[in-house]
């Protein structure tokens, strides 16, 4: 890893005290009380106000997106709140705007919403998040978000590739090996994707990024809203190869066909877009490695044995979207499964870059 002169998206201004002065400029009163919430992208803090509420404030990693990307992102949690979709939406300042600066810092604020993650997702929930992810594609259907990041090969390999290359994150004798690997993934990408209609997504919906309270489900986090195809938020969802998720699938695919048709050819992208988010989280962590946070929490990465596991994953992906296309899929099994914390860089405990 090479060490970064700029250092300037590690959020060293942001004391706690800068964090309740953000808040009070929302003309909240605040109790001397905040706490961090788990995000290792941003940092996300529980503050308490005088009158005993609660609200969540949400300062974004500077350098990441611009004023318009977050715009497109705010907008689209205000559209959402409008149709009566459960999201967890920003809270207005003052003036009516969703997005302030504090020391350089971008942020914004949320009512504390309460819940927890669904332990377990049943058939039945499986119908309602169908339903609900098909509520959100009818909305961001709409329109277009054209500063918003394209889930595609150039965005999530061919980019990230040339960063890696210039900074040297991959070791030498691997190098080879991994980049083949990632660039066949993007062919696979740019072939498969060609044609397939897009829009405004989630981008990140999986369980962690839903709250459960007394029955009632919602959706948080927009912060990785893309451009993309529909089943970007079913695969995130639901990870695995074997026949387990194949039922869970279709139990979720029940409730999404009840309120948005859904092109089941579609579901051949999942090894392809499975693939780009693999590439893209190793050059998540490579881009992120001169925060301390992130040796501290994965200390594996880098070395030789988790680039040659991370190459096979993505030859493994290729191979078994070319057996998908060919007919000649071989039947999953029990193995194949996998599980959030495979694929999701905000779980805890920290995830680790599987298939």
């Amino acid at each position: 890893m090479t060490p970064r002169d700029d250092l300037t998206d590690l959020f060293l201004a942001l004391t706690p005290e800068r964090v309740l002065d953000a808040v009070e400029a929302a003309g909240l009163e605040c109790a001397p009380v905040c706490h961090p919430l788990n995000s290792y992208e941003n940092r996300v803090y529980d503050v308490q106000l005088r009158d005993g509420e609660r609200v969540v404030a949400k300062f974004y990693r500077p350098g990441r997106w611009s004023d318009e990307q977050i715009a497109e992102e705010h907008a689209f949690m205000a559209e959402l709140v409008e149709e009566e979709v459960p999201v967890c939406a920003n809270r207005p300042f003052p003036d009516g705007t969703t997005l302030r600066r504090i020391q350089g810092i971008r942020y914004c604020l949320y009512d504390r919403t309460g819940g927890k993650t669904p332990d377990e997702l049943d058939d039945d929930l499986l119908e309602r998040l169908g339903m609900m992810a098909a509520r959100i594609h009818n909305v961001g259907a709409r329109r277009d978000a054209p500063h918003r990041v394209r889930l595609d090969s150039r965005s999530y390999v061919r980019e990230d590739l040339a960063w890696m290359a210039a900074h040297g994150s991959v070791p030498g004798p691997l190098r080879p090996r991994w980049e083949a690997a990632a660039l066949a993934v993007a062919d696979l990408a740019d072939r498969l994707l060609d044609g397939v209609p897009t829009h405004r997504l989630h981008g990140d919906l999986h369980a962690g990024n839903l709250l459960l309270r007394d029955g009632r489900l919602s959706v948080l986090d927009f912060d990785d809203m893309v451009v993309g195809p529909a089943v970007q938020d079913l695969w995130l969802l639901l990870p695995g190869r074997g026949p387990e998720t194949a039922m869970r699938r279709e139990a979720f695919l029940e409730g999404y066909e009840r309120m948005r048709a859904f092109d089941r050819a579609t579901l051949q992208l999942i090894e392809p877009l499975r693939g780009l988010r693999m590439v893209h989280y190793a050059a998540w962590l490579a881009r992120r490695w001169h925060d301390p946070l992130f040796p501290a929490t994965w200390p594996q990465f880098g070395t030789e044995d988790w680039w040659r596991e991370s190459a096979a994953d993505l030859e493994d992906v290729v191979e078994q979207a070319r057996r998908a296309e060919s007919g000649s899929a071989a039947a999953p099994s029990a193995e194949d499964e996998l599980t959030n914390a495979d694929l999701f860089w905000d779980w805890d405990p920290p995830p680790r870059p599987s298939r």
